[in-house]
């Protein structure tokens, strides 16, 4: 390894400009889209941790399944035979999606930013569903894969028939009953959504189920990429999810890994936190402030600050603090 690793975000930054890194790929998870104010559906308070099976159109077996773990919600096993705990617990995130009420966050536009400053951008690889990493109009759209899918998009899960966005959130909109009490207009009970060309119940948005597999890009692009990584930010996420977690092993041993997160995480994958560490940098807050730091000191502010108006106001806040120092 030329260059040592990192300590601290400014020979991070010091590193990302140098010569000896060529290739950079990004991990993140919820922890990217916390400021946006989506869900973090694993932490406390999330989805998850607050789901209410009881509210939900399903049998009692089907509750059993969700009361025992909460993912059954946005399982095959389920989906398959009922579409309703899907379609309703997601409705107010599909019609947010559609009317865009949340906006990339800092931590987004830093894959933006390294694309049009560096071009080192090799890929991102999401594990979000909510579709922000797109916002980020100059990172082409190859270099953005939505590991599990995204709520963006709409198609059946029987025959692959994709859907017109606008009109599936219709259907959900006069269809899907409202468990959140947000939507007076909802109906009282759920209705089925048929799939146009197969007939089928299975409309859904175009995220990966759990018990279904992964789209064949990731599979495909993850040899490719890490072959010759020079770095991978690892942004947000609790790494508990395969096979997305195992790009932290997977890499070279010569590839410097960074994790940005409030807490450690990846231990058990091999990321040292010890003083003795060879390639691992722990970049510990929250995504938007570590990144921001990060911006500022690769010199990127000013142009951070010309997409203020594409900022959530979480965002924004940090930003004009950033800028008043």
């Amino acid at each position: 390894m030329k260059f040592s690793t990192p300590t601290d975000i400014a020979s991070l930054a010091r590193f990302i400009l140098s010569p000896e890194c060529k290739s950079i790929a990004i991990l993140s998870g919820a922890g990217v889209s916390v400021a946006s104010g989506i869900p973090d559906f694993r932490s406390p308070g999330g989805m998850y941790d607050t789901l209410r099976p009881d509210l939900i159109t399903a049998n009692k077996y089907e509750r059993a399944l969700m009361e025992q773990d909460p993912t059954y919600v946005v399982s095959w096993d389920i989906f398959k035979i009922n579409p309703f705990p899907y379609l309703e617990v997601r409705r107010p995130f599909i019609l947010n999606t559609r009317d865009q009420v949340w906006k990339a966050t800092i931590a987004h536009r830093f894959a933006e930013l390294l694309h049009t400053k560096t071009n080192k951008l090799t890929r991102v690889y999401t594990q979000n569903i909510d579709g922000l990493d797109r916002q980020n109009e100059n990172v082409p759209s190859d270099k953005i894969i939505s590991v599990h899918g995204t709520i963006a998009k709409a198609n059946c899960e029987g025959c692959g028939h994709e859907h017109d966005f606008d009109s599936f959130c219709n259907d959900v909109q006069i269809k899907i009953k409202d468990i959140y009490k947000m939507d007076p207009n909802a109906p009282i009970e759920s209705s089925l959504i048929l799939c146009q060309k197969c007939g089928k119940p299975l409309v859904k948005p175009s995220t990966v189920l759990y018990g279904r597999s992964l789209p064949s890009e990731f599979f495909e692009k993850v040899p490719e990429d890490l072959e010759t990584l020079d770095l991978l930010i690892i942004a947000g996420t609790s790494l508990t999810v395969a096979p997305a977690n195992q790009l932290v092993y997977s890499v070279p041993d010569e590839t410097i890994r960074v994790v940005v997160d409030v807490n450690p995480v990846g231990q058990e994958l091999g990321i040292d936190y010890s003083a003795t560490r060879a390639r691992d940098f722990f970049a510990q807050g929250p995504c938007d402030e570590v990144f921001l730091d990060l911006i500022t000191e690769l010199g990127w502010l000013d142009d951070l600050n010309t997409m203020k108006d594409l900022l959530p106001q979480a965002s924004v806040e940090l930003l004009e603090k950033k800028l008043q120092q």
